[in-house]
């Protein structure tokens, strides 16, 4: 749960104690909002942390891109592949 008290920090106090910010990092996983004169500027996070948000990103895009690709088969919007790389191959102007 976001901590606002906790989870929103000025740019001063990042500068003035970054060793305490890094330790509160790694300890919640939660990332951090830096403000700058009262706004939000940046978003800062420890890097296991980060990574599994990269990770969640990739099984959900991977996720997408086959349920786009079943859909498309449903509407009968495919072709085959020789047929296709035939097409690429005249377009790039690839001899054969």
């Amino acid at each position: 749960m976001f901590d606002i008290k906790k989870d929103i920090q000025a740019m001063t106090t990042f500068r003035r104690n970054p060793a305490k910010i890094m330790k509160h990092l790694k300890k919640t996983k939660k990332p951090l909002v830096i403000t700058v004169n009262g706004k939000a500027e940046a978003v800062v996070q420890d890097a296991e942390a980060y990574q599994h948000l990269l990770d969640i990103a990739a099984r959900v895009e991977k996720g997408e891109g086959i349920r786009q690709g079943l859909k498309d088969t449903k509407r009968g919007c495919t072709r085959p592949a020789r047929e296709a790389l035939e097409m690429f191959r005249r377009k790039s102007a690839i001899p054969r």
